[in-house]
């Protein structure tokens, strides 16, 4: 557990209702004292939803601590089964709660008596893992919990479609342009002649998850939700699984071209009667010659005409950002991707990749080993900011806190992962995934690049009121005043290198133990830099 003011990845509780608010007709129970219940507001104004969030709080007060809770939240559970008549009830603990060491489960195994929805305890350890750990594990639970009652009911079918057929798993709500992301996967596998049997857990209905070993593959876009998920699977079905991030030209065709080889292997099978599919269907698709399964044109035409990046990465405008210094930090998925786009497809110099997803540290450095000057795995944000500090970037890549980091050193960023802020949560159609993913990376890129001269042109021809000097400091910064004539002279730089300047002489001044910055120590800062 931890105090503080930002956090990258929420407690354990947050990605647990993240998981169940997603799927259709499921109803979460928090077990929280006040002040834990933020999700639904957060979801509602973020995720800018037309119903209510199906997630109630169940209070934990001076009477539940005088008394206990089994009543309290029996009588809840069995009240939202009535009045909702939910497929699912999840209960939740939040890490507050989890102090009282109830016996939950004896409450989850009281209420399922006496209610008609399926109630299950999130089995998820709220000391050890953050959001996104509980979420993949909230989700594995669930599938887990509905296969078991399929087979025990005998009415779980895992003959495979008719037709090459995927399951896409891991999107779900809060996540970054996650429903974009998903439309273009679609798109993209309707392209490909695969059909979606399903999408979990956003949107999905619980009872329909018996049907996911149906699927020839499992595609998992984003490793932080689905990869137990598809683990799982793998092991119960032999259902192999995709978990190649389609994000930029390259990865996006290696996600292709590994779809091509599952294809074909699953056409080996059938032939050799390994999977469990009519032959005769197989044939009428006429898919049964593996060369079908050749998307190499695909990709090709794809890459050339669909997708603007290439052509741009060759363009002027491209190569007038060859060898600016970036910073990119985030989630694994995102950061690792964009490190790659940045530095293999763009040639932009990627000074330090990192995520807060410290878990899985070890797959984010051998993914962006080659492609960045130093990696940073932490999920201190105040680390994060004195290291971009440190590093003076033309632009970074990351998350809303990177973006507020930014605007105090007055350094443009780009937004490519969670935790965000309403912005983007986009009205219009933006995914990073696939080929029009591809554009929409691009443009950020570029625009991000350009928003310092923007900004040099709007002070020349009007635009700003009163433009102050940000003097708020980075953690490095402590103890560093600005006087008044200092301050002045500084208002007189123009905006585009005025960051630069002011980080340089507050540099100076630290090695040279002064505590307040006057126009003679400005002066002196741009002597000792050769200027």
């Amino acid at each position: 557990m931890k105090l503080a003011y930002w956090m990258y990845a929420g407690p354990a509780h947050i990605g647990t209702l993240r998981v169940a608010s997603s799927f259709k007709n499921v109803h979460a129970i928090m077990h929280a004292p006040l002040g834990d219940d933020y999700f639904n507001v957060m979801r509602s104004m973020l995720e800018r939803e037309r119903d209510f969030t199906p997630v109630t709080a169940s209070i934990v007060d001076r009477h539940v601590l005088a008394r206990g809770s089994q009543e309290k939240v029996v009588e809840n559970i069995t009240r939202k089964d009535k009045e909702e008549r939910p497929d699912l009830i999840v209960l939740t603990p939040t890490c507050t709660s989890s102090i009282l060491q109830e016996d939950l489960q004896n409450f989850v195994n009281r209420a399922s008596m006496e209610s008609v929805s399926d109630v299950i305890l999130a089995d998820v350890n709220h000391y050890r893992v953050n959001e996104l750990q509980a979420a993949d594990r909230t989700l594995e639970q669930v599938v887990r919990f509905y296969i078991e009652k399929a087979k025990k009911q005998n009415k779980l079918d895992t003959s495979k479609t008719e037709k090459p057929s995927a399951n896409i798993i891991g999107i779900f709500t809060l996540g970054f342009h996650n429903q974009h992301d998903s439309r273009e996967l679609k798109r993209l596998l309707k392209d490909l002649g695969i059909q979606v049997n399903e999408v979990i857990p956003e949107g999905g209905l619980v009872t329909n998850l018996k049907n996911l070993p149906k699927a020839w593959f499992n595609v998992i876009p984003y490793r932080e939700v689905g990869l137990m998920t598809a683990n799982f699977l793998e092991k119960e079905f032999n259902m192999p699984y995709v978990d190649i991030t389609p994000m930029g030209i390259v990865d996006t065709a290696a996600f292709i071209r590994e779809i091509s080889e599952i294809l074909k292997q699953s056409c080996n099978d059938i032939e050799n009667k390994v999977i469990d599919i009519d032959q005769q269907s197989v044939l009428n698709t006429g898919k049964k010659d593996i060369s079908a399964f050749n998307f190499e044109n695909y990709i090709d035409q794809q890459t050339r005409f669909v997708s603007q990046a290439a052509w741009f990465s060759r363009s002027i405008d491209c190569q007038n950002l060859t060898g600016k210094k970036t910073v990119v930090f985030g989630d694994a998925t995102h950061a690792a991707s964009m490190t790659k786009i940045l530095a293999r497809e763009m040639g932009i110099r990627v000074s330090c990749a990192g995520t807060y997803c410290k878990h899985d540290a070890d797959w984010f450095r051998e993914q962006v080993q080659g492609f960045c000057d130093e990696v940073l795995i932490t999920d201190d944000h105040t680390q994060v900011g004195d290291m971009i500090a440190r590093i003076e970037p033309a632009a970074i890549f990351g998350t809303q806190m990177e973006r507020h980091i930014g605007k105090r050193l007055d350094i443009p960023c780009g937004v490519i992962s969670a935790p965000v802020h309403i912005q983007n949560f986009p009205l219009g159609y933006r995914p990073f995934l696939g080929y029009e993913g591809t554009n929409q990376i691009a443009d950020l890129v570029y625009n991000s690049f350009t928003l310092g001269m923007e900004d040099h042109l709007l002070e020349i021809f009007g635009g700003h009121d009163t433009k102050e000097v940000i003097t708020k400091s980075l953690s490095t910064d402590s103890g560093l005043t600005w006087a008044p004539d200092g301050l002045a002279e500084l208002n007189k730089i123009p905006g585009f290198v005025r960051g630069k300047i002011k980080r340089n002489t507050e540099k100076f001044a630290r090695e040279n133990n002064v505590s307040e910055i006057t126009v003679e120590i400005m002066y002196a800062a741009k002597e000792a830099a050769g200027a």
